[in-house]
């Protein structure tokens, strides 16, 4: 897998602390599937990012992904829950 582009937009900003990141190859190796990234970016920021990514969703290559077994592609897309209308 070549690099991972991941964007965080609002919640996600704040648990991350920034609003995107490159993981190169060797650190997106295996991150092949979108519950791979939930639990990376768990492990790497702790509970505000798990409180962000328990109804907060992922969009994958610019689509949206909720089942854990979907395969990442160049770009994920990390969104809070959204609330109004």
């Amino acid at each position: 897998m070549a690099e991972l582009l991941v964007r965080y937009f609002a919640a996600a900003v704040d648990a991350a602390g920034r609003e995107e990141e490159v993981l190169d190859a060797e650190q997106s190796a295996t991150l092949t599937t979108v519950g791979a990234v939930r639990a990376h970016l768990i492990a790497r920021y702790g509970e505000p990012m798990a409180r962000v990514l328990e109804s907060g969703s992922f969009l994958v290559d610019g689509v949206v992904r909720r089942d854990d077994a979907a395969p990442i592609g160049a770009r994920v897309d990390v969104l809070p829950p959204f609330a109004g209308g």
